[in-house]
């Protein structure tokens, strides 16, 4: 069986991690979708799709997951809702569950037609991407809360100075 992870994922951290262990327990292979792939240097979205992509696979293949059981696609927004998921499929391998939490997406997947599963979240307070971009930002304490693959991208893209920089002008 194959599975659907979609995320903006800005960037990866320990949460995201624990949601796709979960995830690979269910299924035989994952998609995992890097959502709104054309937006980056923003407070919202300071990663680039490529360097988003750098930071799963490399925490993944740090965790022990055998990259024949999962895949990364990068789909931009089309901002059409009724369209999302036929541009979705238009972009991905076939997939037979889609796991999220975000109820829009569940929404679109089941009027779509598609079976749809929740995921836990895992200590959603301290694990979440707008709380690792304001750590990055305030406190630069934000190693902790991403998989040390991740850390190790961040660090040398020299994210922590993006974030601050786009922090400051956004002010």
């Amino acid at each position: 069986m194959r599975g659907l992870y979609i995320g903006r994922f800005q960037p990866f951290h320990l949460g995201h991690l624990e949601v796709v262990r979960t995830i690979m327990e269910k299924v035989d292979e994952l998609i995992i979708v890097i959502g709104s792939a054309q937006y980056s240097h923003t407070h919202r979205n300071p990663f680039t799709a490529g360097e988003r992509y750098e930071m799963i696979r490399s925490a993944l293949i740090e965790e022990g997951i055998s990259c024949s059981r999962f895949m990364i696609v990068t789909v931009e927004d089309i901002n059409k809702h009724p369209l999302w998921v036929a541009h979705v499929r238009s972009m991905v391998p076939t997939f037979d569950v889609v796991f999220t939490n975000e109820p829009l997406n569940a929404r679109l997947f089941e009027e779509a037609g598609c079976k749809v599963e929740g995921v836990p979240l895992f200590s959603r307070a301290m694990y979440s991407s707008t709380r690792v971009r304001e750590e990055c930002i305030t406190s630069h304490e934000w190693s902790s809360l991403v998989p040390s693959a991740v850390s190790e991208v961040i660090k040398r893209i020299d994210g922590v100075t993006r974030l601050c920089q786009i922090h400051s002008s956004d002010s």
